[in-house]
């Protein structure tokens, strides 16, 4: 059995590492590059880097962060916002970005997968679906949450593997910043119908939540951002409860 993975993500604005709630709302949680290096020294086993930045001297800034960031880490990283054509994953992995994650662009035009999968191949594809459960159902939206695109959960979530996306990233904008626990059934769902590892975003406040993430909502990894960075839950002593509960991590 492959070993679960805890991984931290840091939403970048602006140079500044931030954290909202329900996508919104966000509030300052320091520098990237320091708080990247501290995750890796803490024994994080990858990190997320998204740049929430859209205009093109963001985009700037971000590359210079994503080349700062791997002078300084010693695991993987992945990064993503606004990730739309080869050129722009070029650029990311020559930076030094282990992989990338695709969102909008590759809803908007799936081929981008495909694309990104046959010059670089799949294990550098981290395809990232926001969505929202409405009256039962899983709908994915754009543009950092903010637009309903119209296609299920699962139907895309399919359609990414069968185009080579390496994983899958699911945030439950539902539970996004609330820190009340992942979406465990949804996880599942997905777990049990793709073949390509599944990690967990939205809803982390407590260790517990990690434990059930991976026994219920069988999570290859579990993402989380403001328990991390405002010290409410230690990477370590998260890694010795989850093996305490019989979970095998790294």
């Amino acid at each position: 059995m492959l070993a679960k993975r805890i991984i931290p993500c840091l939403d970048v604005k602006d140079g500044q590492t931030v954290k909202g709630t329900n996508f919104v709302n966000l509030r300052q949680a320091g520098d990237p590059v320091e708080l990247g290096h501290a995750y890796s020294e803490a024994g994080a086993d990858e990190l997320v880097f998204l740049d929430i930045t859209a205009s093109h001297e963001g985009r700037k800034t971000f590359t210079d962060m994503v080349t700062r960031v791997a002078e300084t880490l010693s695991i993987p990283f992945t990064v993503g916002g606004g990730i739309g054509s080869v050129d722009d994953v070029d650029r990311m992995l020559s930076a030094g970005a282990d992989k990338v994650s695709v969102n909008s662009a590759a809803l908007r035009r799936p081929q981008l997968i495909d694309e990104i999968a046959s010059r670089f191949g799949s294990q550098v594809i981290v395809c990232a679906i926001d969505a929202k459960e409405t009256d039962g159902r899983w709908e994915t939206y754009i543009n950092g949450g903010r637009i309903p695109f119209g296609k299920g959960l699962m139907e895309w979530a399919r359609e990414a593997q069968e185009r080579g996306a390496g994983e899958i990233l699911f945030t439950s904008m539902n539970h996004d910043g609330v820190k009340a626990g992942f979406a465990n059934e949804a996880l599942a769902m997905l777990s049990e119908n793709l073949s390509i590892p599944i990690i967990a975003s939205g809803g982390a406040g407590s260790m517990e939540h990690f434990r059930d993430v991976f026994k219920e909502g069988h999570a290859d990894a579990a993402l989380a951002a403001s328990v991390f960075h405002f010290g409410e839950i230690g990477v370590q002593e998260l890694k010795t409860y989850l093996r305490s509960e019989g979970i095998c991590v790294r």
